[in-house]
């Protein structure tokens, strides 16, 4: 059977009492309309001062849940992606005191994009490949009580993970009756790593299947990713960071890319950590070889024009 469920059916919490916004049986289509991490409250015609004034208690609002008839906890949900029908422009926003250089930038700052099918005009000469995918989904946990949509979970949640894209399998642990799935958080692009703490969020339509294995017990979520077209080629830059804490290494590779963008391509430093954030891929480069740990920061060179 294929349903829809509008953006307003939406919540801010993980909260296994929510009425169910929708029911469905396994192997159901369902296309939902999401809307972007900030509710609204970021437009084109935003300022850095709005990322000031954000309401928090309105962040990352996910629609649903969807009730799946004879989900059991110790089942796995299986989300097909089916479609993700495009916008035409995202913002991206360095938010003070969120993010993995938080204590380097401490000011508001906001990057507007536009886009379409063809790519992400991050800025003038500047254009990233357009890879929508869906930011947060997961399943409401056992849990009693409100928790947070920002951090992720075992059962999904905020995971922040690029390659949740159309054809991606998403399978995720159920914990309550019914699995109660919701979904948001969509991103027009991203980096792997997301380290400004916004992609080039945006909100998209969504179109999935969702389906049943019963009694397949997982520990967290798995992630089945299509095969897609090779990226255009044109090689990387690569910037590292060296320790023993793999979170300060990553520190260290993002700031020495910046310091690369700013030298480089005369960026200024919050246009080149928000261009870190979309477009810029972290990676573990080794972890075996104690006391220190790689970890690197991968440019794709193609996007400058």
């Amino acid at each position: 059977m294929h349903r829809s469920l509008h953006c307003h059916r939406h919540h801010f919490h993980w909260d296994n009492q929510l009425p169910p916004a929708l029911e469905l049986e396994p192997g159901d289509i369902v296309e939902l309309v999401v809307r972007d991490a900030s509710d609204g409250q970021i437009t084109e015609r935003s300022l850095a001062s709005d990322i000031a004034r954000l309401d928090f208690e309105r962040v990352n609002p996910v629609t649903g849940p969807l009730y799946v008839r004879g989900a059991e906890p110790g089942d796995a949900l299986v989300v097909e992606v089916l479609d993700l029908a495009l916008g035409s422009w995202g913002w991206t926003g360095i938010i003070p005191g969120f993010g993995l250089l938080a204590s380097d930038f401490t000011e508001p700052y906001l990057q507007l994009s536009r886009y379409d099918a063809g790519g992400v005009e991050f800025l003038p000469g500047l254009l990233l490949p357009a890879r929508p995918f869906i930011g947060t989904i997961g399943l409401a946990p056992a849990a009693p009580g409100q928790h947070s949509v920002i951090p992720p979970r075992r059962v999904g949640g905020n995971l922040d993970c690029r390659d949740v894209v159309r054809g991606a399998r998403v399978y995720l642990p159920v914990e309550v009756e019914g699995a109660l799935l919701s979904i948001g958080d969509t991103h027009a692009a991203q980096g792997d790593g997301e380290v400004c703490g916004t992609a080039i969020e945006t909100a998209l339509g969504v179109r999935v299947q969702v389906d049943l294995l019963r009694r397949q017990p997982l520990r967290f979520p798995r992630v089945d990713v299509p095969a897609e077209p090779a990226p255009e080629s044109g090689g990387s830059f690569v910037t590292m960071g060296v320790g023993p804490d793999l979170m300060a290494a990553a520190r260290d590779a993002v700031r020495e890319m910046i310091d690369h963008l700013v030298a480089e391509y005369r960026l200024s430093p919050e246009e080149s950590y928000c261009l870190c954030s979309v477009a810029v891929h972290l990676k573990l480069g080794e972890v075996v070889d104690a006391p220190n740990w790689v970890v690197s920061a991968h440019l794709p060179k193609a996007i400058f024009r």
